[in-house]
C-alpha cells in the first residue's frame, strides 16, 4: 500500500469512515482503512496535514478519535482519543511545532502538547462550525460559528481572543442581523481574514485596523455558504454554497467573477492549489472535482461511491487536462474495498423486465374484457 498512498495527490474523507487517496494522473482512488470494523462513528469529519513535508495525513473522526496516516508507508501508524462524541464533531485541526491543535463543535479548543498529559483548554464559545490555523503564524487559529463571531486566539496567551469581531449594524427595518460564520481563512501577507457565512455573505475583516466589523462585504447566491478557499493569485476567494454552486469573488471589488459548473449536490470540502490556479471540491453527490481557475473548466470528475465531507489537496504538481472534461466521468479504478465483493456477488435485480411483463399482461386482460363486451352486444 506504500506504493499506491504515494502517488495519491488528493485526499477525501468520507461519511462511512474511508480515508479515500485519488491519483489524478494515474486515474486511480484507492481506499485506505479497516473494512472489517467499519462503522458510522468513524465518519471521517476532518483532514489535516501533520507535518510541512506532507508525510502525515491527519483524520479526525466523529467518535473522537485523530488518526495518523502515513503517505510513505501507506498505513495508520497512531491513534489519539482528543475528545468524545457527546462533545460534538470536530471542526478543525492543526499542528504546531510541538503540540496537536483539536476544535469540536461546542467550542472546546485544546493544545495537545508532545510528550505531555498536560492539555491547554480555551473556550471559543458555542456552536463553533469552523476552526482555521494561521499558515504564517502557527500559533495563531480562528474560530467562529452559529451566533459567534470570528475570533483570533494566540495560543501561547489563551486567556482571551487578541480579535473578536463585531457584527455588522442593524438592517434597514432596524433589526439586528443573525451571524452565522461557516467557514474563514487567513490572508496571506496581510493581517485580514476572510470569512462565509450561512446568510450568503462574504466578509474581509481586518484585525490590525481599529474597526472590528468586516472592512468588506459580498453576497453570492440566495442559500448558505459551506466553504470557501484562497487561490494562489490571492486577490479572489472561491467559495460554495449547499445548492453545489461555486463561485469566484473578487476581493477588491466584492464583484462575483465567474461560477465553476457541474455539481450536483452541497459542498463540503473546497481547497485550492497552493502554486497552480486549480480547485478540489467535494460533496453530497459523491463526486470529486477538479476545476480551472483560469478558464473555469473541469478538468477531473471522480466518483468516489459515498458522500464526501473534507478534502485535501496535496502541493505537488497536479496534470493540468488540456483539454478538459466533456461530462464523462473518469475511468478510476477503487482498491482496497471488500464492499465491492459485496456487491459483486448480489444479484441483479431486472426492474425493467418485470415492468413491462405487468404492462403486456395488463393490456391482454383489458383486450380480453373488451371482446367480452362486444360478443355480448351481439
Amino acid at each position: 500500500m506504500a506504493d499506491k498512498s504515494q502517488l495519491c495527490s488528493v485526499w477525501v474523507g468520507s461519511e462511512t469512515g474511508i480515508l479515500k487517496g485519488v491519483s489524478l494522473s494515474k486515474k486511480q482512488a484507492f481506499n485506505f482503512c479497516e473494512m472489517s470494523c467499519l462503522s458510522r462513528d468513524q465518519e471521517v469529519c476532518v483532514l489535516g496535514w501533520g507535518d510541512p513535508q506532507e508525510t502525515e495525513v491527519l483524520v479526525g473522526s466523529v467518535n473522537g478519535t485523530v488518526k495518523t496516516f502515513s503517505t510513505e508507508k501507506g498505513i495508520f501508524t497512531e491513534t489519539r482519543q482528543c475528545g468524545e462524541s457527546t462533545h460534538g464533531r470536530f471542526t478543525g485541526l492543526a499542528v504546531t511545532d510541538r503540540a496537536l491543535i483539536t476544535c469540536v463543535e461546542t467550542g472546546l479548543l485544546r493544545v495537545w502538547k508532545e510528550g505531555s498529559t498536560d492539555t491547554v483548554e480555551i473556550n471559543a464559545g458555542k456552536n463553533v462550525c469552523r476552526m482555521r490555523q494561521n499558515p504564517s503564524q502557527r500559533n495563531q487559529v480562528a474560530t467562529g460559528g452559529k451566533e459567534n463571531g470570528l475570533k483570533v486566539w494566540d495560543l501561547e496567551r489563551p486567556e482571551t481572543p487578541i480579535f473578536t469581531s463585531k457584527n455588522v449594524r442593524n438592517d434597514w427595518l432596524d433589526l439586528r442581523v443573525p451571524e452565522w460564520v461557516r467557514d474563514m481563512a487567513f490572508i496571506p501577507d496581510s493581517d485580514k481574514i476572510i470569512t462565509c457565512t450561512g446568510h450568503h455573505q462574504v466578509r474581509v475583516y481586518d484585525p490590525a485596523s481599529p474597526q472590528r466589523r468586516p472592512v468588506l462585504e459580498a453576497q453570492f447566491g440566495e442559500y448558505p455558504l459551506t466553504a470557501l478557499s484562497l487561490p494562489a493569485s490571492q486577490d479572489s476567494v472561491v467559495v460554495g454554497n449547499t445548492h453545489g454552486q461555486l463561485a469566484i469573488l473578487d476581493l477588491r471589488k466584492g464583484l462575483v467573477r465567474g461560477c465553476l459548473k457541474g455539481l450536483a449536490g452541497g459542498v463540503r470540502g473546497l481547497q485550492c492549489h497552493p502554486s497552480l490556479p486549480l480547485v478540489a471540491s467535494c460533496g453530497l453527490d459523491r463526486f470529486l472535482r477538479v476545476h480551472s481557475l483560469e478558464d473555469r473548466t473541469l478538468q477531473h470528475k471522480v466518483y468516489l461511491k459515498s458522500r464526501l465531507n473534507c478534502v485535501l489537496l496535496s502541493s505537488r504538481d497536479l496534470e493540468l487536462s488540456s483539454t478538459g472534461v466533456t461530462g464523462d466521468v473518469e475511468e478510476v479504478k477503487e482498491e482496497g474495498g471488500e464492499l465491492d465483493e459485496v456487491w459483486d456477488t448480489m444479484e441483479m435485480i431486472k426492474e425493467k423486465a418485470k415492468k413491462r411483463a405487468t404492462e403486456e399482461a395488463v393490456v391482454e386482460e383489458a383486450e380480453k374484457k373488451t371482446k367480452k363486451k362486444i360478443k355480448v352486444v351481439k
